[in-house]
């Protein structure tokens, strides 16, 4: 794992929505809550500009983040975000305090290598499907990795990656293998064949069926009742 993110933050006193939203409106900064650690929970207030930069990087999101608290620093991982639905903006985080010598959990994401050269697709024309983007591992923080990385190259048509099938870094476990369970060896990434000339055919003559069956239901005589504007 490289170096960890740096964030600064300062101890917020005003609480409630009223506060949290006067924040966001005239500083331009976010509520946010530092917990865990047997500690007690922190309020902090995050310029909106450093968090917004920081996301910006898959790799946030599997750090270590050092969390500077006006003249303190805590070590700590990001829990929680919440964003605005329409907006490009984020609302409010939580960050969880580490220690070096527990385990903490962590969603790390997958990185998928040679989907250009993998025989499912270079020589049957196949598809390559993701199905899983990050796994959930357990690990102490030291071995925190940055991302996962799954190879490609030898998956055939109608073959799947699994979570048995990663090489996961010393020290570092799958949360779902260590559970066990029916559905625990999650798929990854499969190679979809390609179709057959018969289901082109088939796929086509649906597409024409919808087509028709819009055009039809276009041609009303004008007397449907509309909606009220909602105000």
């Amino acid at each position: 794992m490289s170096d960890a993110f740096e964030l600064n933050a300062i101890v917020r006193t005003d609480k409630g929505k009223g506060a949290s939203r006067r924040l966001r409106r005239l500083n331009n900064e976010i509520p946010a809550i530092i917990y865990g650690g047997n500690k007690d929970p922190v309020s902090i207030t995050i310029a909106h500009k450093d968090i917004a930069r920081a996301i910006e990087n898959e790799a946030f999101f599997s750090h270590i983040i050092q969390l500077n608290v006006d003249k303190k620093s805590e070590q700590v991982i990001i829990k929680a975000l919440q964003r605005h639905p329409a907006k490009a903006l984020v609302l409010h985080a939580d960050f969880l305090r580490v220690r070096a010598d527990e385990e903490i959990t962590v969603n790390v994401p997958v990185h998928f290598l040679n989907e250009d050269k993998c025989i499912g697709v270079k020589l049957s024309g196949g598809s390559i499907i993701h199905t899983l983007s990050e796994i959930e591992v357990s690990c102490l923080p030291k071995n925190l990795p940055e991302y996962l990385e799954v190879d490609m190259t030898e998956v055939d048509v109608g073959e799947s990656i699994h979570i048995s099938d990663v090489i996961f870094p010393e020290g570092v476990t799958s949360n779902s293998l260590s559970h066990g369970g029916d559905d625990a060896d999650q798929s990854i990434a499969t190679v979809q064949a390609p179709r057959s000339e018969e289901e082109e055919i088939a796929v086509e003559g649906a597409d024409e069926v919808t087509d028709g069956e819009e055009t039809d239901g276009e041609e009303t005589d004008g007397d449907e009742e509309k909606p009220e504007d909602d105000e």
